[in-house]
Parts: C-alpha cells; structure tokens; sequence
C-alpha cells in the first residue's frame, strides 16, 4: 500500500532511496517518472544533495569534487534523445571536502573523473527539473563489505541536520538477464522469487531490523537472484544506515518495470 504524503514541519531531512530502473524513465512520461517527481514533495528543499548510485561501483571511495559535474551516460543501445539530455546540476567542492573530513581523508579521495550518472540524474531531471541544487555524487567501494556500507552511512546520518538530502538510487530487485529475456519474448511477468524478495525488504524496512537487512543478501535464495550482482542493492544499505530507528518509512512508489526491476521508492523520515 502507497503511503501518503505528511506535511514538511519536520525538522531533520529524510533520506530517500529510489528505484530508478531503466534510463528510460528519464525520457518517458509514465508512472515511475511522475512518482520521481512526487518525491519532492515528501522532503523540504535541501541545500546539498549527498548521492549515491548503484552506478559509481568502483574499487575505492570517491566524491565528485567538479565546479560543474558532467551528465554521465552510462548506458548503450538507447534513443539518442536519451543521449543528449543533460543534467546541469552544479557540484560543491567545499561540501565534497566536508564530507571526506567526515568519512576520513585516508580512506575518501576526491575525483573529478566522474560526474553524474544515469541513477541520479534520471530521477533528479523530475525531481528537481530547474537543477539548481548543488549534488556531489559518492561512489559505492566493491572492496567493502556489507557491515561497512551499513557504518558508511551511519556515519553520514549527521549531514541529515544540516539541511543535506541523502539520496541513493538503485533497485530493490535488479536482475536484468531476466528483465532482457522478458523482453525478448513480450512478457512481463514478476517471478515469484522477485515478488518474494521485495516484500521480504519491506516488511524489514518497516520494522527497522536492521540484522536481516545485512544478511537478507546474498544469504537467501531469492536475494540471489534478485541480486546477480551487489551494485543496485547497496545504496539501500547506505539509506537505511544514514536513518534510524525513529523514522517512518514510507513507500511512494511500488511494483516492477520489466517483470524484474523493483521500482519501489523508500522514505526514511
């Protein structure tokens, strides 16, 4: 069940977690992208965006450190339409050096060798059209495992009181061998492992237990194959550390694209 938008008296950001699936959507007026749009209405306007995609999956932690990140089209075989749409969004080097102080300086490097890719800005074109709130993107480091993604953004729970949204993009359910074969053949059916698994997270959300969140992936069946691979997973983990036990979690968004991409939004706070 879609929850309801509440008023913006709060006085601590939320975080938010958005299933962004195929770039697509940035192009497409269809019910993911309107439910994109609607996310800004669940959160005051920040000053910084703190992001982090499925698609920065690097060995190593990084912050866009760039005056003005580039629009990252890291995808092929699309429209060019899609290709040509840009995301002027400005960065924030002072904001990006605050967050490595925060993290460590030894263990964060800033890089403008990366900019914005399709997770964020495939949402943000709808969330935030005039992109006129600085963003500074965090990679996701391959080598780190799933506690210390989980204390990652715990760590960065405290940027949620400096008016700083927190915003990871990934997907809930991700196997896009089986998105592509549906395709192929027409269909777009949800196996009902991919079923399983979505509502398995949300009961999980909701009850704020953190210890089977950690352990739900790769320790189950159907987390694997949700999850082939560990990259549209993660950010989830680093949105659920940056909340705490104190927020309502809300879903705007819910069902699948493709037969296997969930595209369920999550609202901490």
């Amino acid at each position: 069940m879609i929850e309801e938008k509440r008023g913006l008296s709060h006085d601590r950001m939320p975080v938010i977690f958005a299933g962004h699936g195929s770039p697509m959507n940035a192009v497409q007026d269809n019910q993911w992208s309107r439910g994109f749009a609607q996310l800004r209405d669940y959160v005051p306007k920040p000053a910084a965006i703190l992001a982090i995609s499925a698609h920065w999956y690097v060995s190593g932690s990084y912050l866009t450190s760039n005056l003005r990140p580039p629009t990252i089209h890291d995808f092929g075989g699309f429209p060019q339409a899609l290709y040509e749409i840009k995301y002027p969004a400005p960065g924030h080097p002072e904001f990006a050096e605050s967050v490595r102080e925060l993290l460590g300086k030894e263990r964060v490097q800033l890089s403008e060798d990366w900019g914005l890719d399709h997770g964020i800005w495939s949402v943000l074109c709808w969330m935030y059209p005039e992109a006129t709130v600085p963003v500074v993107q965090l990679s996701i480091d391959r080598n780190l495992d799933v506690t210390q993604h989980y204390k990652i953004g715990r760590s960065l729970a405290g940027l949620r009181d400096q008016n700083i949204l927190i915003f990871t993009s990934g997907n809930i359910v991700h196997n896009l061998p089986d998105a592509f074969r549906q395709m192929r053949f027409g269909t777009a059916a949800t196996p009902d492992w991919a079923d399983r698994f979505d509502e398995a997270v949300k009961q999980i959300l909701i009850a704020h237990d953190i210890e089977p969140l950690l352990s739900i992936y790769p320790d189950t069946a159907d987390a694997q194959l949700a999850h082939p691979t560990p990259d549209h997973w993660l950010p989830l983990i680093y949105a659920a550390g940056a909340a705490n036990k104190n927020d309502r979690v809300r879903f705007t968004s819910e069902g699948f694209d493709l037969g296997s991409l969930s595209m369920r939004n999550v609202i901490f706070g």
